[in-house]
C-alpha cells in the first residue's frame, strides 16, 4: 500500500491508519510468538529442575536399595551359618548326648532280666518308658536337622519290606498291647527302592501315631501294588481326623486333641514325615473319617524281585550267639559295662572289653574274637574304624565287625560301608544287637 502526494488527505489518513492497524497486528503477533517462546523456555527449565530432583531422588533410592540388600545378604549368610553352625552342634553333641541314654538302657535291659518282684518291675517298666520318650525327642530333633539341612544324602537302596515289618511288629507290640490293641502287619515280599534308615523311620512314626491315637480295635500296617508303585498303608481305628485338622498335623509340635486329655510325645512325628517323604520323593496320602479311624499312604518306587534286598533292616532268626568272643572297644566306661553285661547275661556271649586301639590289640593276643563291636568316637582322635582295620590287619581276616554310632553324617556311613561294617545307631538296644550279632555270624 502506497501513498500518492497527490491524494486527498482523507484518503492518504485512511491508508495511514489501516498500514498502523497492520504494523500494530504484527506486533502482537511478535509478542505472543515471543510470550510462548519463553514461556516454553521457562516450562523447559521448570521440567529440567524437577527431573534433577528426581533423579537425586531415584538414586538415593537405589541406593538405600543397594544398603537394604546388602543388610539382606548379611542376615542370610548369618542365618545360613547359625544353621550350618546348629547343624554341626547337634551333630557334634549327638554322640554325647545318646552316649548316656545308651549306657543306661542298656543297664536297665540288664536289670530287667534279673529276679524283680511286682513293685520293682512296675519301676523298671516306667523307666524303660521314660528312656523311651527322651530317646524319641532326640531322634525328632536330630532327623529335623538333617532333613533341614541342604547337604544331605539318603543312601538309596532295595528295601525289603516284609523285613522292616518283622523288625517294626517286635518294637511295637509292647506299645500295643499296652493299650489293648491288635497290632497287625500283613505278610509281603515287595522290594521297594528308598533309603532304608528313613524309610523305617516314616513308618515307626505313623504306626507309633496310630497307636498313640487309637484306644479301641488296633492298627493295621500292609503293603498295595498299583502298576509300578507299591503303597505303604497304615489302618488305624482311633479317633480319626476332623477336616478342619487335616492340614495342620504335618506342621511341628501339633497334636490332635480328644477328651480325657491328649497323647504323650511332641507332636513332631507327621512333621518328620511330611520332610523326609518331600525330600525322598514318597507321595503321601492320607484318609479319615472322624471317630472311625485314619489310613496313611506312603508311595515307594517298586524294585524287580531280582534285586538283593537292604537285609540290614531284617530280624531273621541266627544261630545262637553263646559261646561266642565279642571283641568291645569303647572309651567310656559306662557304656562299656553295659555291652558287658548285655553280650554275657543275655546273649551269653564271651565279652572282652577295651577301651582303645591298642588295649583292644593287646586283648586280642593270638586268637582273634568272633565279632568286633566299636565305637566310632574314641580317644586321642581315634575311631571305631581304625580300630576294625588294625583288629583286622592285625588277625589277617576280615573280621566281622560292627560299628556303633550316633552320628548319621553320610561320610560315615560310605566309609563303613566300603569296608562291610554295619552301622549300630545309639542308642543300642539289645534286640537290634542281638540281631546284628546273628545276621554277621550266620
Amino acid at each position: 500500500m502506497f501513498l500518492r502526494e497527490d491524494e486527498p488527505p482523507a484518503r492518504r489518513a485512511e491508508k495511514l491508519a489501516r498500514i498502523t492497524d497492520v504494523l500494530v497486528d504484527r506486533i502482537d503477533r511478535l509478542e505472543e510468538s515471543r510470550g510462548s517462546a519463553w514461556s516454553m523456555f521457562q516450562a523447559a527449565v521448570a521440567l529440567e529442575r524437577e527431573v534433577q530432583v528426581r533423579t537425586r531422588e531415584l538414586e538415593k533410592a537405589l541406593a538405600d536399595l543397594s544398603e537394604r540388600n546388602r543388610e539382606l545378604a548379611v542376615a542370610r549368610a548369618s542365618a545360613e551359618e547359625a544353621n550350618r553352625s546348629k547343624t554341626r552342634f547337634l551333630r557334634a553333641a549327638s554322640h554325647d548326648l545318646l552316649q548316656p541314654l545308651s549306657a543306661a538302657k542298656l543297664f536297665l535291659s540288664a536289670l530287667k532280666d534279673t529276679q524283680l518282684d511286682e513293685f520293682q518291675r512296675e519301676l523298671t517298666d516306667r523307666l524303660s518308658g521314660a528312656f523311651d520318650s527322651v530317646e524319641e525327642l532326640m531322634h525328632a530333633v536330630l532327623d529335623i536337622s538333617r532333613l533341614d539341612s541342604q547337604r544331605i544324602e539318603f543312601q538309596r537302596k532295595p528295601v525289603d519290606l516284609g523285613d522292616m515289618f518283622r523288625r517294626l511288629a517286635v518294637e511295637y507290640a509292647p506299645m500295643a498291647e499296652a493299650k489293648g490293641l491288635r497290632l497287625s502287619f500283613a505278610p509281603t515280599s515287595v522290594l521297594v527302592e528308598s533309603d532304608p534308615t528313613f524309610l523305617r523311620r516314616i513308618a515307626q512314626n505313623l504306626v507309633s501315631n496310630a497307636i498313640k491315637y487309637t484306644d479301641r480295635g488296633g492298627v493295621l500296617v500292609g503293603v498295595r501294588r498299583r502298576g509300578e508303585r507299591a503303597w505303604l498303608e497304615i489302618f488305624d481305628t482311633g479317633i480319626g481326623i476332623a477336616a478342619t485338622d487335616r492340614a495342620r498335623i504335618f506342621d511341628e509340635f501339633q497334636r490332635i486333641g480328644r477328651e480325657g486329655g491328649g497323647v504323650p510325645g511332641m507332636g513332631l512325628g507327621l512333621s518328620i514325615v511330611r520332610r523326609a517323604c518331600a525330600k525322598l520323593g514318597h507321595p503321601i496320602a492320607m484318609d479319615s473319617e472322624p471317630g472311625r479311624g485314619t489310613v496313611f499312604r506312603v508311595s515307594l518306587p517298586l524294585v524287580a524281585p531280582c534285586a538283593e534286598p537292604a537285609r540290614s533292616e531284617g530280624a531273621r532268626a541266627g544261630p545262637s550267639l553263646r559261646g561266642r568272643v565279642a571283641l568291645v572297644v569303647e572309651n567310656d566306661d559306662a557304656m562299656r559295662r553295659a555291652l558287658e553285661l548285655v553280650l554275657k547275661d543275655r546273649l551269653g556271649m564271651v565279652p572282652r572289653v577295651s577301651g582303645g586301639i591298642a588295649e583292644a590289640l593287646a586283648q586280642m593276643g593270638d586268637e582273634p574274637p568272633d565279632v568286633v563291636i566299636a565305637d566310632y568316637n574314641l580317644d586321642n582322635g581315634d575311631n571305631g574304624l581304625q580300630a576294625i582295620q588294625a583288629l583286622r590287619q592285625a588277625a589277617g581276616q576280615p573280621v566281622p565287625a560292627i560299628l556303633v554310632t550316633a552320628q548319621r553324617a553320610p561320610e560315615l556311613a560310605r566309609a563303613s560301608h566300603a569296608i562291610d561294617v554295619p552301622l549300630l545307631e545309639k542308642p543300642v538296644r539289645p534286640e537290634d544287637l542281638a540281631a546284628m550279632l546273628q545276621q554277621l555270624l550266620a
